[in-house]
Formats: structure tokens, sequence, C-alpha cells
């Protein structure tokens, strides 16, 4: 599916557009990235009133890109990590703003289920964390899972955290619908492909690779897994792009298990497979995931067909928790990537050669829900509206060379 929007839908909604406070002074900025992240920060941006510049070499939420899929997870559980159930919750807000002002829902509230051996200590702390933070939860005994969803396979050690009010954010349509918003609004979008911006100090303007000058009083770059590539000597060794493998299984027919509201999200930490998936949406099939880190990909030359080894690894997995589909063909399948940070901590900051460049990435396959709240956050540090101190587990000086992933 490719962006674009007509002349005449254009006209009409900049005519019909109020955006809010508007400032006295406007300044200029130019976000680089169309993803979640950048679209959302670009978003936030012209809503303060001010001229933004958002681009994107592939298209937004293209095919290549981390955003680009059919369906991402919005959920609350993290342990004890509160800071991502309080921006998960905050997300949840501006997501649910957004649908509401644009008209078009883009979230199925499937429920999200959460299955881990029975007295798992992360569980236990996001027991924990929602109870604390006023989240709606169930707590699943083994007994009680079985019987609610009798799809699953499971033994008599398993339980599972089921929150309600989550489920999935269709993501590609998503992305493409906030940066749609964001030219109705007045911003301006361009595909276009850029240089590694060189110097220190004040930054006056980023090189398209066809040569032309974009200038802007502050710059973010919001590139995902290109962040290394773009900035190769800050982040080239701390961003780690991995390859991570999806598979669509055909529901048998007239089987409405395994669709909302019989069959939610789910996420699968019951054993050492990490396995994640999501139910019967839009009839494209029932999706089946790999969470751990698959092997470090270049995401604009990697051939993106599914491999035989994780052809395999998925029916097995699919057989023996799913056993209803056990027979049933892969109708689809896709390979996108993660782009990770050495302990899975978004990585916001200031570049640390130029005064008004900011990077804002590393999701490391979690970040998609998170979107709406982090183009919030920062916007308001790039706009000087809230105070430029960093969350500490968000700077760029809290992230290794090595990959150690921390953060679920």
């Amino acid at each position: 599916m490719s962006f674009s929007i007509s002349r005449r839908e254009l006209i009409e909604s900049l005519a019909m557009a109020a955006v809010p406070n508007m400032s006295s002074q406007m300044q200029v900025y130019v976000v680089v990235g169309a993803g979640v992240f950048g679209a959302w920060t670009a978003y936030h941006l012209r809503r303060t009133g001010n001229k933004v510049t958002l681009l994107d070499e592939y298209g937004p939420a293209s095919s290549r890109a981390s955003s680009g899929g059919e369906s991402r997870i919005i959920r609350a559980s993290y342990g004890k990590d509160e800071v991502y159930s309080k921006m998960a919750l905050r997300s949840m807000t501006l997501w649910e703003e957004f649908f509401a002002r644009t008209g078009r829902n883009l979230l199925a509230r499937t429920g999200v289920l959460w299955l881990a051996r029975t007295g798992n200590a992360y569980a236990r702390e996001s027991r924990e964390a929602l109870e604390k933070l006023g989240i709606k939860f169930e707590h699943l005994s083994p007994a009680e899972l079985k019987q609610r969803y009798p799809q699953f396979q499971v033994g008599d050690n398993v339980d599972a955290i089921f929150e309600p009010n989550s489920g999935a954010l269709m993501a590609r349509q998503a992305v493409q619908a906030v940066v749609a918003q964001f030219v109705r609004d007045g911003g301006s979008y361009e595909h276009a492909a850029i240089r590694t911006p060189e110097g220190k100090g004040r930054l006056q303007h980023i090189e398209t690779k066809d040569g032309r000058a974009i200038s802007g009083d502050a710059f973010v770059f919001a590139c995902g897994p290109w962040l290394g590539k773009v900035f190769p000597d800050v982040l080239g060794k701390r961003i780690f792009p991995t390859r991570q493998e999806v598979f669509f299984f055909g529901i048998p027919p007239g089987d409405r298990r395994f669709e909302p509201p019989q069959m939610p999200v789910w996420i699968d930490f019951s054993d050492d497979r990490g396995m994640y998936g999501f139910p019967d949406l839009e009839s494209r099939g029932f999706k089946v995931a790999f969470d751990k880190h698959g092997p470090e990909i270049d995401p604009d030359s990697v051939n993106r067909f599914a491999s035989p080894e994780k052809v395999a690894a998925a029916r097995e997995y699919v057989s023996e928790r799913f056993p209803a589909l056990a027979n049933c063909p892969i109708v689809d399948s896709r390979v996108c990537q993660y782009e990770n940070t050495s302990n899975g901590d978004f990585v916001i900051d200031r570049h640390p050669a130029f005064d008004n460049v900011w990077i804002a990435g590393g999701g490391s396959g979690h970040g998609f829900k998170h979107g709406p709240a982090v183009g919030e956050y920062t916007a308001a540090r790039v706009t000087g509206a809230a105070t430029p101190a960093i969350e500490p587990r968000f700077s760029l000086a809290s992230k290794g060379t090595e990959q150690n992933r921390a953060v679920y």
C-alpha cells in the first residue's frame, strides 16, 4: 500500500484544520524517518504550530521499515519497568484520541494474554505493577486458562495475565494515517534519502542524495534500523537490526475459535522459545512470530523470504500449542526486523556533536505501541516545552556495544 493524499483532500482538510497552540514565532523542524516514532514526532511538532517537514527514503511504514507490518501489540505488562507501562497508558490515550479525531479506528481491542510458568518472577512483577498503576487485568490459573481458551494446549504449570483493554494496532495503516493527518494539518512530507550530516555545533541544513539542502532550526532523526548507517560513528555499534520472521496460518473452514473475541493477542513466555501472535485479523490468518532476536541484517539489502528453518520451527510450535491448526497451510509470511539497543531501552537524546539534532529510535521490538508517547516526549524536548533533561534509560550514554536485552 503506497502513501498518497489527493490534492482535493489536502485542500479541504487544510481549510477545516484547526491547529492548536499556534506559536508567536514559528520554528522550522525537520524529521527524518516516517515510521511510528518519526510520524508521531512530526505530528506533535506540527500541532504546536511550527513548520515541519517529514522525510523518508522508502515511504511511511514501508515494507523495509520496522513499522511496516499488518499488526503490532499494545499492552501494559512490562514486569517492574513502570516507565514503559506508563508510556503504554499514555500512548493508548493518544491513539484513541487520534482515531476519534480522524474517524478511523485502527485498534482491535482483542485483549492480550501473557502466558508464563506458574511462579514466574516477571509475571509476578507485572501483576504488581499493573495493580499499582490501576490497570485492569485478570490473573488466570491453569484451570481457568484451559477453560476460557481451550484452543491453547498448555500444561498444569502455566498460568496467565489477561489485559482486557489491550489489543492490536493495525501498524502500517496506523502510521500512514498519522502521516496523512500530519499533511492535512499543514505539515510537509517528502520522499527523499539524506546524507549523513557532517561537522559539529549547530546544524544548518541536511542534504538529500539528489543534491538538495533542507534547512531547519532543529532536526530529529527517527530512522529505526538505519540509525547506525546515518550516524555510523555514534550509533553504528549501538543499534542492532535483527531478522524477525512472521507467519500467517490459514484457519480451518468456518472455524471461528481463532478470531476475536474468542482468541486474543497472546505472548507465550512459558518456555524458552519466546513466541507471540495475533488472532485472525482482517482475514489474514493466524499470526505467529518469533520474539527471540534473529541474526543481524542490513535493512536495505536483505531478501525478505522466510527461511525453511523458521517455517519448520513455526509449524512445530503451532502443532504443539494450537493442535487444531497443526495441518493448516501457511498462507503468508514476512521478514521484518527489530532495531535493538544493547539493553532494549529506547534511545531519545541529543546527538553528541550537534546542539540542535535529536535521535529517537531503538524500538527493540516493543516500541510500536509507544509511538504517540515517544513523539510527544521528543517534540516537547525539541521545542523546549519540557525540561530538556532526558530519562536516564533513554540516554545515549546508557547504550553499550554488546546486546544484553533486559526489556520485554
